[in-house]
Parts: C-alpha cells; structure tokens; sequence
C-alpha cells in the first residue's frame, strides 16, 4: 500500500526534479498529481515513465490526499497549504514561507530526522534554503565530534537558484555577448550576470546582510544547534546548476583534517573527493544531476585554535530542493505514516 502524492508547481525546475526523484527513488506511489497555475494547465510533465496532465492547484480537491511537495513559492504556499494542511494532506514546503515558524518543522534528513514528529502542529513541514541544507548536511558530523563554535561562509550560487528566469537571463546575456547586435539589460539579476558574479542574493536588512544570508544563520541554527554562530556572504555567479560553498569552521575542541576526512566519509549524503592534485576536488558541473553533497579542500586553519577549511558543492535543485523535500517525505512515511 502506497501514498497518494501531489507535486504542486510541477512544470518549475524545482517540481520537475521532485517528479523526477519521486520516480528514481521508487517512492511508494499509488496515485500522484500534477498541480500548476491556471496558466499552465494541461501542459504535460514525466513521472518515470508516465506522463502527468497538469491539474489546475485552485480547482483542486485535496481531500484523500496524502502527502504534498510544494514549489509555488511563498505567496501561492501561504494561499494553498493552509488549505491542503486542513484536509489532512502533510505540506511539504519548499518555500521559505514557514522556516522560521516555531511550529512547523524544519528538516534535513541527514541532519535532525527526528523533528518529523513535529508536523502535526499544522501539518507542514519546510524544506531549508538550498544554500543551508548542503552545509548542514557536512557540519552536522563534525559538530556531534568537536562541537562547533563559528562558521564562516562564502557561497557561489548558481542562477538555477532563482529559477526558470534565472536560467534564460544567463544564456540570453551570453549569447548577446557574442552578438553585440542585440542586447539584454539585467531583469531577474541585480546587474549583468554573464561573466560577473554578484554580491547579492534576495534583498538588503537593516545590518547590511541580506535576506539570503540571513536564512543561512537562521535555518543552520534551527536545524542544528542554536549555540552556533554563523556569518555568510552569499553571492550570485554564471552558472546553471550547482551551488558552491568555501565553509570555515572554528571548532571547541580541536578536529585534526585527517579525522574530519574519515567522518565525513561515514557522513550520511556526504562524498569526500579530496586529493591534493590539480583537479583533484569537486566543482559545480561535476555534481549536477547527483545526490550527493561533495566536500573537498579539507585542510586545518593555522590562524585559529580549533579551524577546518573546507569546499562544498551540490545540485541546489536536488539536494537544496527537490532531492530534500522527497527525503522528508521518506522520512514521514517511513517514522509516522508507515503505509510504504
């Protein structure tokens, strides 16, 4: 006996791969439907070998419905999970809509599975920035080794990150780079995106950082451990898929490179390439289509106490999004729904 699932936003990026991953983990599936905006009714999305017409998300009978993947974004989230939530079907959000709510919880399944029980409260569940879920998935290990005291971040964000638009506006400014005839001012971005990187992902606060960092200490604490202190910049760069993460790490106890290797390769959802050749670590185009979080660069820092330096890359629309949210509702079917 399986679940009846619904992918709601299925003909974006995000739900496309959730579609995707739904068919390639072989999650025990009885019934699944499509959701999209009215102006994307019809249109016609895989699941494994079967095709799915799109049902239009505001006609939508939510009743007997099991589970939910979200990717419509928090101003659709806040009309419809509340909506699906109360006819029984767990929303699991992709959003950042319910993050930082204190009764929904916030999961990464590597890293605090057992928060799933905490769903009931609303029945929702929120998928982390993908920007966090990779970074958390590597600090978790090391943090129940040496307890982390700082991590310091600098992210390199691929444009997939903020969506389909993202994605056109870098291949149409490329090309027109190439074709000085025509010319493609800054639209999704902040300024030219082709062949310049970008230091702002979402917008300005008060204190100087912006809304993407802030996500980055909020959620890492929510998730791991809110001892932990946490100071990101977050910044856009010309690639499609596949965020990387220079991460700094100073740590209560000391952690020597060598261990920290050997525990993250026994982490869960963690791969270690890290040979210290030319080429011998992991970038963005190499993990693109991947479960995996790749960590590289492992080396101590000799200017703190107790430092690690490390690279981190992943698929953000797989495990920063979709890969994550099908984890979750693993983890909910597996520990509270039990049908699968």
């Amino acid at each position: 006996m399986g679940y009846k699932v619904v992918v709601a936003g299925a003909t974006g990026n995000v739900g496309h791969e959730m579609l995707n991953i739904l068919a390639e983990r072989a999650f025990p599936v009885d019934e699944i439907a499509a959701l999209a905006s009215r102006r994307s009714l019809g249109t016609e999305v895989s699941f494994g070998e079967d095709t799915l017409t799109t049902q239009d998300i505001e006609q939508f009978d939510w009743t007997g419905w099991d589970i939910a993947l979200f990717a419509i974004g928090s101003d659709a989230t806040k009309k419809y999970a509340p909506i699906a939530a109360k006819a029984g079907c767990v929303v699991i959000d992709n959003s950042s809509l319910y993050r930082y709510d204190p009764d929904v919880p916030l999961i990464v399944p590597e890293v605090n599975p057992e928060a799933i029980h905490d769903y009931a409260k609303k029945n929702i569940i929120a998928n982390p920035n993908c920007s966090t879920a990779q970074m958390v998935v590597a600090l978790k290990p090391l943090h129940d080794r040496a307890r982390i005291r700082r991590v310091v971040v600098s992210t390199y964000q691929s444009v997939s990150g903020a969506g389909k638009e993202g994605i056109d506006e870098l291949w149409d400014q490329t090309k027109s780079i190439y074709n000085p005839t025509t010319d493609v001012p800054p639209s999704k971005f902040q300024k030219q995106i082709a062949f310049n990187v970008i230091p702002q992902i979402d917008v300005f606060m008060e204190d100087g950082s912006t809304k993407e960092e802030w996500k980055m200490v909020a959620e890492t604490k929510k998730i791991v451990d809110t001892s932990i202190k946490v100071t990101a910049t977050c910044v856009r760069v010309p690639v499609f898929v596949g965020h990387s993460e220079s991460v700094n790490i100073e740590f209560e106890d000391f952690l020597d490179e060598d261990e920290a290797r050997d525990i993250l390769r026994e982490a869960p959802g963690v791969m270690v390439i890290d040979k210290r050749e030319d080429g011998g670590y992991v970038s963005p185009i190499e993990c693109v289509g991947d479960y995996a979080t790749f960590i590289s660069r492992i080396r101590q820092d000799s200017t703190i106490e107790n430092g690690l330096n490390l690279w981190c890359v992943s698929d953000n629309l797989r495990k920063g999004a979709a890969l994550n949210a099908v984890q979750i509702a693993e983890v909910l079917g597996r520990k509270v729904l039990k049908k699968g």
